[in-house]
């Protein structure tokens, strides 16, 4: 029923709801079968018991470990306060890709620019010598 649901669901959408010391169980959001870009989409599009039923399918499939990990390799339970520490450093990591990702595009940006001033430059010197 959903309103057995809500509650899971409202710590699920706000980590910060969540006590320090509660249990976090990995997932492996392949097995919801479509990707979604927040949870906040996957609750509007599925409602909450469909979105509470995506998460039980992706505990699921994160179980049936169909890509055969090492289980060292895998994630492991964690607690709530380690959760919300694993998603700040993941993104300040994304931060960080994007910043850097932004200066690579400026200096290509940057080269075009003066690939093109070149490119501009032989016409113009062509009009001065005739």
């Amino acid at each position: 029923k959903e309103e057995d649901i809500k509650p899971f669901m409202d710590k699920v959408t706000d980590p910060e709801s969540v006590p320090d010391d509660e249990m976090m169980l990995p997932v492996d959001m392949r097995g919801v079968g479509k990707e979604f870009d927040s949870i906040d989409d996957m609750v509007t599009e599925l409602g909450l018991v469909g979105a509470a039923e995506a998460f039980v399918k992706a505990r699921e499939y994160f179980e049936a470990n169909k890509d055969e990990e090492p289980d060292d390799e895998r994630p492991k339970p964690m607690t709530a306060a380690e959760w919300r520490e694993a998603l700040a450093d993941e993104g300040e990591e994304e931060e960080l890709l994007e910043s850097e990702e932004e200066e690579m595009l400026g200096e290509e940006g940057e080269e075009e620019d003066d690939e093109q001033d070149e490119a501009e430059e032989p016409p113009a010197k062509k009009a001065k010598a005739s």
